[in-house]
C-alpha cells in the first residue's frame, strides 16, 4: 500500500522567489529522501472562489507509513524539512495517509 505525504504552501510573499528556489533547490532536497517513491507538484485552483487554494501541493509517495518516517527521519529528510523556512514564507502544512484505491474498475 502507498502511503502518502501532502504538503500544501500557503501564498508566498514572492512567488517568482518561490518557485525558482522551489525548483532549483528544493527538489533536489525532496528526491533525495530515501525510499522516496513518486513526487509530484502542482498549482491548485480553488472551485469555490470564495475559498482560497493553496499556493502549491507537494505529493510525497513512499510504501509505507514506517518508510515515510524513515526517510523524514534521514539526513536527506532533515535536510528537506530544514529549507522549508527558508522559502515557504506563506506557511506550510503537512499531513499523511495510507492511498485507498477506489478508482471504478475498468
Amino acid at each position: 500500500m502507498v502511503h502518502r505525504l501532502i504538503v500544501q504552501y500557503g501564498q508566498p510573499t514572492d512567488p517568482a522567489a518561490f518557485d525558482r528556489h522551489y525548483r532549483e533547490v528544493h527538489v533536489g532536497l525532496a528526491q533525495a529522501i530515501p525510499g522516496l517513491q513518486r513526487f509530484t507538484i502542482g498549482h491548485p485552483r480553488s472551485m469555490d472562489p470564495s475559498t482560497p487554494a493553496p499556493y502549491l501541493v507537494a505529493e510525497l509517495d513512499f510504501e509505507s507509513a514506517d518508510a515515510l518516517a524513515k526517510g523524514m527521519g534521514s539526513e536527506a529528510g532533515a535536510a528537506a524539512g530544514a529549507d522549508v523556512a527558508t522559502f515557504a514564507t506563506g506557511g506550510a502544512s503537512m499531513a499523511s495517509y495510507d492511498v485507498d484505491d477506489v478508482s471504478p474498475a475498468g
